[in-house]
Order: structure tokens, then sequence, then C-alpha cells
């Protein structure tokens, strides 16, 4: 075992215990060192910036440069934090709108795919049970996909962070099988995806205009909705304040398997992007997101 792994875990794990407001101070200072110090992929913020919005001049984008560093650095503690937050503080901290859409579809018997994506602290979308009428574990099953870490180590610590509230987890690899086994069971689910990362090799895609560029979009996310025919929304993620999030439930549609192919990919990117606009400081732009050029069909 790498002992420098671990006693960094063991540090999280006893930092998480300090108060948000002291936690600041610290995303304080490691803004200043990964933005002017180690500049932590601020060539590839910059260029992302830069070419998805040709329209904006040099002072506004470094605006929500300075801004997007701000968030960063306050996501990771308040990430951290979630390994000890209390249920009343996260539901202070984290409203979800028009949640009773989730309970009204569970109602009429539909699962659900729940699309979002790395804006505003993330992480705490996996608190949505604690707003539904549906619980966790008793009703209905809450979860998210995620891709596991190499690191055994710091793979455990994330999942101990993204399970906090008694979400599930479905590695990518197996998702689609889990799914299934909840569909045989007597509960419904509601399942997150993220798909605006870089897509991984192999992975089927949808050519997009999406901020500025052509781009591949991730379509697993449908096609897991549309073989399972579950209702789908997207998680429209507004910040309020300084640790302060609110995500908006909007309905996509309430039967997958009805929809055009591609139409639901087409209507997600769609979404995102306008998200992304209203806020771009909040996207994760450290992303190589176009790092291998793609073209548009009609191209």
């Amino acid at each position: 075992m790498n002992l420098g792994l671990k006693l960094m875990e063991w540090s999280i794990r006893a930092a998480s215990r300090l108060p948000l407001g002291v936690l600041y101070v610290f995303s304080d200072v490691a803004c200043v060192f990964l933005h002017h110090v180690v500049r932590y992929r601020l060539g590839t913020v910059r260029e992302n910036l830069r070419k998805s919005f040709p329209e904006k001049g040099s002072s506004e984008l470094r605006g929500i440069e300075r801004a997007f560093y701000r968030h960063f650095s306050d996501n990771a503690v308040e990430s951290m934090k979630l390994l000890h937050m209390s249920d009343e503080e996260m539901r202070r901290r984290m409203r979800f709108k028009n949640v009773e859409l989730i309970d009204s579809l569970f109602a009429e018997g539909r699962d659900i795919v729940a699309y979002f994506s790395h804006c505003i602290n993330w992480e705490w979308a996996t608190s949505v049970g604690l707003h539904t009428k549906s619980k966790m574990a008793e009703e209905a099953d809450f979860g998210f996909v995620y891709r596991p870490l190499n690191n055994k180590i710091f793979d455990a610590l994330m999942l101990d962070i993204r399970r906090r509230f008694g979400a599930s987890a479905y590695p990518k690899t197996t998702v689609f099988r889990e799914l299934i086994r909840m569909r045989k069971s007597s509960r419904r689910f509601i399942a997150g995806f993220m798909s605006d990362q870089k897509p991984s090799h192999g992975d089927p895609t949808q050519v997009l205009m999406f901020l500025n560029h052509p781009t591949a979009m991730i379509t697993g996310t449908e096609t897991v909705a549309r073989k399972l025919n579950t209702a789908v929304i997207y998680w429209d993620m507004h910040r309020e304040g300084r640790g302060r999030y609110c995500i908006e439930c909007r309905l996509m549609c309430r039967q997958a398997a009805d929809e055009a192919e591609g139409s639901i990919t087409a209507c997600y990117a769609g979404m995102l992007e306008d998200t992304i606009k209203r806020n771009p400081s909040l996207w994760l732009w450290t992303h190589k997101r176009w790092k291998y050029p793609v073209k548009l069909a009609e191209e």
C-alpha cells in the first residue's frame, strides 16, 4: 500500500470535518495556487473558452477564467465536505426545483434516466433522494454512473463521497446489467448519467454543433433510455451563491423508445449548451473535450 496516498486520504477525511466556511479559506488559497502558480491546465482552459465564445473579448474571457478557477477550487472542498455533511445542511445548500416530476413519473410506473453535467458542484446532485417523496433503498433506487479510478484508495474515497446520501454507484461497464436487475425488482430507479465528457475509445457518438465546435456527443445514455423505455429528464444546474445551488428537473420525454433516434442526445446537447452559456464559469473547462476534432455528417 502506498503510504503517501493513504496519508493523503486520511488528511482529506480529517479536513472534511471542518466547517465549510473554514474549507473555503483553503479554497481561496488553492485557487491562487492552481491558477497563477502551477497554472493547472491553463492553456486548455483558455483555448476552450476562446474557441467556444469567439464573440467575447479578451477581458470578458479572462473574467470567466478567473471565476472558473474559483468555482473549481470550491468544488474540491465542497466535494470533500460530503464525507461529513448532515442531511439538514445539504437540504439548505442544494435545492431541487420541480422535484415533484420525479415522484410523478415513479407514480406512473416509469423508471428515469437523468442527464446532468460537470457544472456547479455535480457531486452534490447525489443528494436528490433527500428531496423526493420516494425514499432511497426503500421505494426507489437513486443511482449514478461512474468510471472506476485505477487507484483503489481514491476510488474507495470517491465512492464514499458519492454514496454519502444513499445513492447507488453503477460502474460504466456494467450499468445496463445493473438497471436490468433493478427493473426485475419491485423498485423504480432513477439513474444519473454525466454525458458531457470526452468519449472513451470505442464509445458510440453523435456529432453535433456544441459550443461552436463539431462535437462527438456520447450516445450511450440515449441507448440505455431507449432500450429500457424510460422517462428522460435533464438536471439544469444553477448557482445561487457560494455553496448554494439549485437543480431544476426538466422533462425531456416520458417514453424514450417513442423518440426519433438521436433526438434525445441532440436535445441534451442543446439544453446543456443553454446552461453553460447562462454562466460559462460553472462548467469544467479543464476537460480536453475537443482533443480529437470531428466533422459533421454533412461536411
